[in-house]
């Protein structure tokens, strides 16, 4: 599993507490009125719409409140106008960073990110410059206590999934960003619930942090970014160990 999918299923552990939950279900909002803006409010015919909604009722956000976030996007309720914006560059020991966002306001985004990249020894560099170290995909994550691995492969591959890994207590399956529902529905077919379902983006090389302190360094510009309202997304390509992970998850 990717260093960075394995720190964002320890901190989803985490997740508990309200204020987090509000964040997440402000930024899952903000996705849903930009793919209705950019795509219409159908999710039969918006896939982008479709795959946020899906993520919206995982995460348990009321009907209503998906429903006006649709209208706001459409236009037939009226609402802030979002833009995106991605920016790439590198955090301590060079590790790869890209990052996308939903925006009213481009270039304070930019600079307040620019900032905070420079207080915590990280640089934004130019587009294009890390991007091509990521391909897109579906990735799903699930607790692997008490599931039969081989069984649990032959549902996921059957289903269109490219590929298992477990570790300990944690699976990751990877699919294309076009099988990830597929994959989700042979899962829930079987009963099997799972932790957090989305595309993202997948590092094609890692780059490994043996160095506590600059791991923990990393580890906290990574979380700062994400802390950002105008932030949806951080990839990153690192390759921590597991013990010190474990080690910032607890501190």
């Amino acid at each position: 599993m990717a260093g960075h999918s394995k720190w964002a299923g320890i901190k989803h552990k985490k997740a508990v507490v309200d204020a987090q939950r509000n964040k997440v279900f402000s930024k899952i909002i903000r996705e849903i009125t930009v793919a209705a803006r950019m795509g219409g409010g159908s999710p039969e015919a918006n896939s982008r719409l479709r795959l946020i909604l899906s993520k919206a009722r995982d995460a348990n956000i009321p009907k209503d409140t998906i429903d006006k976030a649709i209208k706001r996007g459409t236009g037939d309720l009226p609402g802030v106008s979002y833009e995106e914006l991605v920016l790439e560059g590198y955090g301590p020991g060079g590790v790869a960073i890209l990052i996308e966002g939903l925006t009213d306001n481009k270039n304070r985004a930019a600079a307040e990110l620019r900032n905070l990249m420079a207080r915590h020894q990280g640089n934004v560099a130019g587009a294009g410059s890390v991007s091509w170290l990521f391909q897109k995909k579906g990735m799903i994550t699930l607790s692997a206590k008490g599931i039969d691995e081989d069984r649990l492969m032959e549902i996921v591959l059957d289903s269109g999934a490219e590929d298992l890994k477990v570790e300990g207590d944690q699976a990751s399956v990877t699919s294309s960003p076009q099988t990830l529902e597929a994959v989700k529905e042979a899962l829930a077919k079987q009963s099997i619930s799972w932790e957090t379902a989305e595309l993202t983006m997948i590092p094609t090389s890692t780059v490994r942090l043996e160095d506590p302190a600059q791991a923990k360094q990393l580890l906290a510009l990574l979380d700062a970014l994400e802390e950002h309202e105008d932030i949806q997304h951080v990839y990153a390509n690192f390759d921590i160990p597991d013990a010190i992970l474990a080690e910032q998850a607890a501190s």
